[in-house]
């Protein structure tokens, strides 16, 4: 991560790594400010772990998170006190630096500095802050900056699967639509590859691509945060207070993992034997865990409902147990699945293949029990048990290694927004996507309301459908697409065979391949194949690059 110097003893920056740490320390840093809320993203350390990173470096640190969009004066007057009183040089930093720049910025504005240079000053290290600064400026009802600074044909927010796929879709059909697609993220994950980095089979740097090499060559990139929706004036906010325009909207965010909905988590996540396959720098603890464990407990939890991906965090349980087995190892290990829900999968086709599994592995199933606390360095955790009669219990248990899938909920920026309903999802139609009240606007990927799996595959099926829909809505199609739920969950129940669990609405299985070719419901070395050597390019070289292998739309209106 580049630090970039704002003032002789300040620097700023996108978001850091605990391992950058040592890096500021070398530069000189004595203090760091964490301008971040915890959970923004999903491969976001938390400030406890940077907290403790600091100390061992012996930086100090402070946490003043501010909501993207939201600076205030009374923010600004709060980080003028901690840079007036930090040992210097201080590093500030948040998701993509703009917030710290921000702050410092209206800091020195309220105290009379100039407000031409300080708008100066922002930018020669990339930021622009004179949006924010512009009610300083005498003539600010007739100011320039104030007039939307970007219009597009169709604005994308989210660069992540679903919406560098539904970009792609759009431009392979017509490549001069005016596209512009906003995402503050330098990194572009393959998440689904995260649970076989957890295994010991891939790589984590084979999950992780530059964003700029995969926005599709036609659209343009705006690397910043959404603040705030304004669907009625058909624009939208950014962090740093521009606006932007648009004639139809696609949203494509993802989830955000709610680390700090368990108690305790987020302190030690990373260390006493405490993982999650589901951020990029924990899937290789996760791996490295389960080879040093030669007996104990090995617990596994999953959240209650909506998460992204339902079936992994029992992937991580089975590739664990199977290496267990492999190594002779197995009998000393007491394995323990712990499942908010009531059902070890929702598609009743696919039970009794995995049950065989649990029953290979010897492990137990704790059904109705959700993680409400963990306690790393005494290895405890505790989960709240519904029994049948509606009455609910705490059960305590201590562990070995445990692999923690967070709750999963819509972004901030989402939950609070008009397009959210009630629960905090985009609203839409099942079958078209289209906003049930914005009649400009979809939603596809984790973050829309519909009931399906929230997986890859399903934003891979979801990308045509919208592009399909929204071209129509354009004037450019012949008719409208529906989508029937689809989505896929490859279960690796061993090393080198996977169920391949194929659905739609309501549970309805919707096999790609006949039987004969490939059984989803029994698991085969076809379909790990397939897991580990067809879809990875499928994804980078034909989903990312709108080319619909077996996803074209079809037409129902």
């Amino acid at each position: 991560m580049q630090f970039k110097q704002l003032t002789p003893d300040l620097y700023v920056s996108g978001q850091i790594l605990p391992t950058e740490i040592a890096t500021a320390a070398e530069h000189g840093i004595k203090t760091i400010i964490c301008n971040r809320p915890d959970a923004e993203s999903s491969d976001q350390p938390s400030f406890a772990e940077m907290e403790e990173e600091a100390a061992r470096h012996g930086i100090t640190i402070h946490h003043l998170p501010v909501i993207s969009g939201q600076v205030t004066d009374n923010d600004a007057l709060a980080m003028d006190t901690l840079l007036d009183q930090a040992i210097r040089p201080v590093l500030a930093y948040c998701r993509t630096g703009t917030r710290s720049t921000q702050l410092w910025a209206l800091a020195q504005a309220l105290s009379g500095e100039d407000i031409h240079q300080l708008e100066t000053t922002a930018k020669s290290i990339g930021y622009d802050v004179s949006p924010l600064l512009q009610r300083f400026e005498k003539d600010f009802q007739q100011a320039e900056a104030s007039k939307p600074s970007m219009t597009y044909e169709v604005v994308i927010v989210g660069g992540g699967a679903a919406g560098i796929a539904v970009a792609s879709s759009l431009l392979s059909r017509f490549s001069d639509i005016k596209i512009g697609i906003i995402d503050p993220a330098e990194h572009h994950y393959y998440q689904p590859g995260w649970t076989l980095v957890g295994g010991g089979v891939f790589k984590p740097e084979n999950t992780e691509r530059q964003m700029a090499s995969l926005i599709p060559r036609h659209a343009h990139w705006i690397k910043a945060a959404v603040a705030s929706f304004e669907p009625e004036k058909n624009q939208l906010m950014l962090e740093d207070n521009r606006i932007v325009q648009y004639r139809r909207l696609i949203v494509a965010p993802g989830l955000k993992l709610n680390w700090d909905g368990i108690e305790g988590l987020a302190e030690t996540l990373g260390h006493n034997g405490v993982t999650s396959n589901y951020r990029y720098d924990l899937a290789p603890y996760t791996w490295q865990l389960v080879q040093q464990l030669k007996s104990g407990r090995a617990i596994f939890t999953q959240p209650p409902m909506p998460i992204k991906c339902a079936g992994a965090p029992q992937k991580a349980m089975y590739l664990s147990a199977d290496h267990w087995y492999r190594t002779g190892v197995l009998g000393n290990i007491d394995i323990q699945f712990y499942n908010a829900g009531g059902v070890l999968f929702g598609v009743k086709e696919y039970v009794p293949a995995l049950m065989e599994y649990v029953e290979r592995y010897k492990a137990k199933l704790n059904f109705s029990h959700n993680l409400i606390r963990i306690d790393g360095p005494s290895r405890t955790a505790w989960f709240e048990h519904s029994l049948a009669d509606g009455e609910k219990e705490v059960v305590e248990t201590e562990f070995d290694m445990i692999h923690v899938c967070p709750p999963q909920q819509a972004p901030d920026f989402i939950r609070r927004s008009p397009l959210a309903d009630a629960a905090g999802w985009v609203d839409v139609d099942q079958n078209t996507l289209r906003h049930k009240r914005y009649e400009n606007i979809w939603s596809l990927g984790d973050t829309m309301n519909a009931p399906n799996a929230k997986t890859a595959a399903a934003a891979r099926m979801q990308a045509p459908v919208v592009a399909n829909n929204v071209l129509h809505d354009m004037g450019l199609g012949t008719g409208i697409a529906h989508y029937n739920g689809y989505g896929s969950c490859p279960l690796t129940v061993e090393r080198g065979k996977i169920v391949l669990a194929e659905f739609g609405y309501g549970g309805k299985l919707l096999p790609t391949f006949p039987s004969w070719l490939l059984d989803g419901t029994r698991p085969t070395r076809s379909a790990w194949i397939l897991k580990e050597r067809i879809l990875p390019p499928v994804y980078w070289e034909a989903m990312l690059k709108g080319k619909e292998w077996l996803t074209k739309p079809t037409i129902v209106e």
